[in-house]
C-alpha cells in the first residue's frame, strides 16, 4: 500500500503549519508542558511507531525525508500532514538539532479512572513523589519490560505524557496504562478493595527482605517514592507491609526506576 499521508514540504521555519513542533527547548513554551496545549510529542522512528499504536489521536509529523519515508507503511492509514523539511529548517522550528530525525504529535485520550485500572489488574505500580521525567519514563518501560499491568499516580508524581518522559520510556509510557489518585495517600484503600496487598518500597531495616515478601502471589501494588527522600511516613503506614531490596554494606539506596526494576521482577509478570 502506498502512503497516503499528506505530504507537504516545509522550506522556511517560520511556517505557522508546524507550530505544534516549535521552540520545544523553551520550557515556557513547550506544548506539552502543564500550562501549555497538552499535546503528546513523540521523538524517534520507534517511538512514533508506538504513537500510532497507541489511543492517541495523531495531529501531523515533522521529520527529514528518509525518516518519513521509513514511517511510510505505517503512515498509510493516516489522514494527517505529515511535514518533510531539511535538518537545519527542522532544528530551527525544534529550537535544536534532533538526531532522531522524526517528531510526531498528538492529543490526549481521555484518562482512565483508577478504579477501572485497579479493577483489571494484576500486578501494580503505585508512585509517590516521583516528579523527575527522565526516572519516571525509566519506570513505565521496566514496568512495560517486566509484565505491570498499570501504574497509578499518587501525590507529587509529574506528567507521564511530558516529552522527555515518553523519550526515556522509549514510547512505554503510551501503551502502560496510568491513573492518578486524588486523595493521597487514602485512595490506596480502594487497592484493598479490589483484593490487593500494598508493598510499600524502603531501605528501613525493619521492612521485609523482598525475597520473603511473596510478591508474586495474589494481587500487588508495589509503592515507590521518590529519589532521595522515598516514600512518605503517611504512605508507608497506609502499606500491608514494608519491603526492603538487601544492599551490600555502604549503599543505603537505589535509583527508583532501578528498585521498581527489581521488585517488578519480584512481582513475576514476564
Amino acid at each position: 500500500m502506498r502512503c497516503v499521508v499528506q505530504l507537504v514540504e516545509v522550506s522556511g521555519a517560520e511556517d505557522p503549519r508546524v507550530d505544534d513542533f516549535r521552540d520545544l527547548s523553551t520550557a515556557d513554551r513547550r506544548p506539552d508542558r502543564p500550562g501549555g496545549r497538552g499535546l503528546v510529542i513523540a521523538e524517534g522512528v520507534v517511538v512514533v511507531e508506538r504513537l500510532l499504536d497507541s489511543p492517541y489521536p495523531v495531529r501531523s509529523l515533522l521529520g527529514v525525508r528518509r525518516r518519513i519515508d521509513a514511517l511510510a507503511d505505517r503512515l498509510a492509514p493516516l489522514d494527517v500532514p505529515a511535514y518533510v523539511a531539511d535538518a537545519d529548517v527542522m532544528a530551527r522550528v525544534v529550537g535544536f538539532h534532533l538526531n532522531r530525525g522524526v517528531l510526531a504529535v498528538a492529543d490526549r485520550a481521555p484518562e482512565v479512572e483508577p478504579e477501572r485500572l485497579i479493577a483489571s489488574a494484576r500486578r501494580l505500580a503505585v508512585l509517590e513523589g516521583v516528579g523527575d521525567h527522565e526516572n519516571l519514563g525509566a519506570l513505565f518501560r521496566n514496568a512495560a519490560a517486566l509484565g505491570v499491568d498499570g501504574v497509578l499516580l499518587g501525590e507529587g508524581c509529574s506528567d507521564p505524557l511530558y516529552r522527555r518522559s515518553i523519550r526515556v520510556s522509549m514510547g512505554h509510557v503510551l501503551r502502560v496504562p496510568f491513573a492518578r489518585l486524588g486523595s493521597w495517600p487514602e485512595d490506596l484503600e480502594l487497592l484493598r478493595d479490589n483484593g490487593f496487598r500494598v508493598a510499600a518500597l524502603t531501605p528501613r531495616a525493619d521492612s521485609v527482605a523482598l525475597r520473603d515478601a511473596r510478591l508474586d502471589e495474589g494481587r500487588v501494588a508495589v509503592l515507590l517514592g521518590s529519589e532521595g527522600p522515598g516514600l512518605t511516613e503517611r504512605a508507608i503506614a497506609e502499606a500491608d507491609l514494608a519491603v526492603r531490596i538487601p544492599m551490600a554494606g555502604g549503599v543505603d539506596s537505589l535509583n527508583v526506576a532501578t528498585a521498581g526494576a527489581i521488585a517488578f521482577h519480584a512481582m513475576g509478570g514476564a
